[in-house]
């Protein structure tokens, strides 16, 4: 039964769009806490300090859901079909090209619980995207859906690393997969092409160093010392991941959603620096770029003008 079961759901969440799924036992990740903690102490979480709350709950999935036995992670591609222009123009990370991801993969892992529920039985469940104290490239990893690399994106194999990560954990025991090797080997290209530094180590991150971060989260007045760095970035940074050889087997997604505005690909640094509410409000409408909204937004384009 545990193996039907694993094949079913396994089998759904291709349907629904999904490019991979692996399944891990629900257990305290033992492993990840001096890193974890480390990390935290060195303050190189910014001022993103969520991430200090929930510290026991982050190592441990089954502290977020009664009896909790596996955790099902996933991946989404959102490579686009299209890369839009950087010619006389700014620049948004690939990931918030179309339609916010929470959106459209909640709905997916909505459809892959009703799934469930039929075809196995009623379940005791929680779904995740990017919305929890979850270490969700750190379980990714453990079921085996990819490695994380020195730049810390989860890698896969056959897809690269431009893909949205998601968890369901649930009260039911299933087949568990095994962790992969890392294949990042002597590579430090994400590492040298990063302009500000922030990786200041393979596999460590300072959040105070990361354009994304930057521009996004945080929401003080952005460094001047990093302006001749930032590369025409206003939202996100890509420039790790563009680099990665891996990603030179990323393949364009299907996902009608992730399509960009037709507004957007037009848009030149002109545009951008005369943006206003009610043009931002119409081309980032249900974006992940709402995220840092029209104030934050306009903060980083007159940064860069």
């Amino acid at each position: 039964m545990i193996k039907k079961n694993t094949k079913l759901i396994k089998s759904k969440a291709i349907d629904l769009g999904f490019s991979s799924c692996g399944i891990s036992k629900a257990t305290f990740l033992k492993e990840e806490v001096i890193r974890f903690e480390k990390w935290l102490k060195n303050n190189m979480h910014g001022k993103m300090y969520y991430m200090q709350n929930h510290f026991d709950k982050r190592l441990d999935p089954r502290l977020l859901l009664d009896n909790a036995k596996s955790v099902i992670s996933l991946l989404y591609n959102y490579y686009p079909n299209e890369i839009i222009s950087s010619d006389n123009n700014y620049i948004i990370s690939k990931y918030a090209y179309g339609q916010d991801y929470h959106i459209i993969i909640k709905e997916k892992l909505k459809h892959l619980i009703q799934f469930i529920n039929k075809e196995i039985g009623n379940v005791n469940a929680r779904t995740f995207t990017d919305t929890a104290p979850l270490l969700e490239k750190v379980w990714a990893a453990k079921c085996g859906l990819g490695w994380i690399g020195k730049n810390t994106c989860l890698v896969n194999k056959k897809n690269g690393s431009f893909s949205f990560i998601s968890e369901i954990i649930i009260d039911i025991e299933l087949e568990y997969n095994q962790p992969i090797e890392n294949y990042c080997g002597t590579c430090t290209k994400c590492i040298d092409a990063c302009p500000t530094g922030a990786i200041v180590k393979p596999f460590i991150i300072d959040a105070n160093k990361c354009i994304s971060y930057l521009t996004i989260e945080y929401k003080g007045d952005l460094p001047t010392e990093l302006k001749d760095k930032f590369n025409n970035r206003i939202f996100g940074c890509d420039i790790c991941q563009d680099v990665c050889p891996w990603n030179k087997f990323a393949k364009p997604n299907n996902e009608p959603g992730f399509k960009p505005n037709e507004k957007l690909k037009k848009m030149k640094k002109d545009d951008w620096v005369k943006l206003d509410e009610t043009e931002f409000n119409k081309i980032f409408k249900n974006s992940a770029v709402k995220r840092t909204g029209y104030k934050g937004l306009m903060r980083n384009i007159h940064f860069l003008s």
